[in-house]
């Protein structure tokens, strides 16, 4: 593939420089994006029987590609194509070529399969280790890596990316929260990569332990694999004293490193454009919508060979914005998704929304659940949330009740539903261990089939 040729693919040295790419203009990111782009949509229809006949029903062909706006011609591809064409149906090389297979971690249906080549793990350790560097990262750091290993691509992803970065991996993985202290207090690592709900489960430990969490040998936290707000940023830097980066990724499009936060900015993950092509559409009419609006996120790959993906509606919800610490486009913060939306008594509701009041509130922290149940055919919703472990003995229960009350209204006042808001004590709400924090339990019956 001559793009491959050019930009050394993405894969970052060991040093701290900026790849050439990084500091490339738009004319020349957008000449190496269209390059690329015709050949993974010429790889796919050649290969994929799926692409080939959605291709040719939708007619079009990746000639049809001139300029990058053509790309809105092609059709989209969902989680729908990935589970019927299940386990190996999309992959576009033989399985002789495959040399590792990761699955989702999805609740419902089938998992999406999905497949690399060497040259999609190597690319793949190069965008993280571009994403750990823009974070702030270093070869002189040591790395805790406290993401699942397993079929579950953050673990193994996060890993291969801080080797190639140059750092020392701890390859501690997810859970068994006594012993990450454990590690933190001997092994001295100077970055944590987790989900940011799993870092406060830490902090609550490195507290319970009779450690000040701002004492470690921490200084940066890169966290990702579920929606975060701005709040609990500044609530994970104040508890710990590090720096909070946002990095963003999904097992289809290739796993953790499509995008990441630049520490000069914290403003937002920069998308590696090189590798990724980002749209943002209206999700219910399709259209492709301007950079700055609220929209659904769409990529295209542009050098996977294993299961090059077009067009892969991620159902995220934000916006593209112009770049600042690097030349490629920003992600909004994901305000939610256009698939675990609640629609309670007609109001659209992302957990994120709820998350930015509670922890807007001082006397909070960052653990808090929804809970939906139904009730004389009303939907209704509960909101529990957890007082700072600090504070834990201090708040009365008049206390707690206060602020329950003063949330109720500022979650009606700011999302439009009424919620029954309780304020509970430390460690009352149970707490991840592994990967994702259960944010909503919907406890509403079941439509029967």
């Amino acid at each position: 593939m001559a793009a491959r040729q050019d930009w050394e693919s993405g894969r970052a040295s060991a040093g701290d420089e900026l790849e050439p790419i990084e500091t490339a203009s738009r004319e020349e990111l957008a000449a190496l994006q269209l390059e690329r782009m015709k050949w993974s949509l010429q790889h796919a229809y050649d290969n994929v029987p799926h692409y080939r006949a959605a291709f040719d029903a939708a007619g079009v062909h990746p000639s049809d590609l001139k300029q990058l706006s053509d790309l809105a011609r092609f059709p989209f591809t969902s989680k729908k194509e990935l589970r019927e064409n299940y386990p190996y149906g999309m992959f576009a090389v033989p399985m002789s070529e495959i040399v590792r297979v990761h699955a989702s971690s999805g609740t419902t249906g089938l998992p999406t399969v999905v497949g690399y080549t060497k040259n999609d793990i190597e690319m793949w350790a190069g965008v993280v280790g571009r994403s750990l560097r823009a974070a702030g990262g270093t070869r002189n750091d040591i790395i805790l890596n406290s993401y699942g290993y397993g079929l579950f691509t953050g673990g193994l992803g996060a890993h291969y990316g801080g080797e190639n970065l140059g750092a020392a991996v701890i390859p501690m993985g997810g859970g068994n929260t006594e012993k990450q202290v454990q590690l933190i207090r001997e092994f001295a690592p100077t970055i944590i990569l987790a989900t940011p709900s799993y870092m406060l489960t830490i902090a609550d430990e490195l507290q319970r332990q009779g450690i000040d969490p701002t004492s470690t040998s921490l200084r940066l936290g890169v966290f990702g694999a579920e929606p975060w707000t701005n709040e609990m940023r500044r609530e994970i830097e104040t508890r710990l004293g590090i720096d909070a980066i946002d990095i963003y990724g999904l097992s289809e499009v290739i796993g953790p490193g499509v995008a990441c936060e630049c520490i000069e900015t914290k403003d937002g993950p920069h998308i590696w454009e090189d590798h990724f092509y980002p749209e943002i559409i209206d999700p219910e009419t399709g259209e492709v919508l301007p950079d700055g609006q609220l929209g659904e996120l769409v990529f295209t790959s542009l050098t996977k060979e294993a299961l090059p993906i077009i067009r892969y509606r991620t159902r995220d919800l934000t916006m593209l914005l112009p770049g600042t610490a690097r030349p490629m486009r920003r992600m909004g913060k994901i305000t939610g998704r256009s698939d675990d939306m609640l629609i309670i008594r007609g109001v659209n509701v992302f957990p994120t929304q709820i998350e930015e009041i509670l922890l807007k509130h001082e006397c909070l922290c960052g653990h808090y659940q929804l809970q939906i149940t139904r009730e004389h055919h009303m939907d209704e919703m509960t909101v529990l949330a957890e007082v700072r472990h600090d504070l834990s003995e201090v708040l009365s229960a008049s206390q707690r009740a206060a602020i329950a009350t003063e949330l109720r209204h500022e979650i009606k006042s700011a999302v439009g539903v009424s919620a029954d808001v309780h304020v509970l004590e430390t460690d009352s709400i149970e707490r991840t261990q592994v990967g994702k924090a259960k944010r909503v339990v919907d406890k509403r019956p079941k439509a029967s089939v």
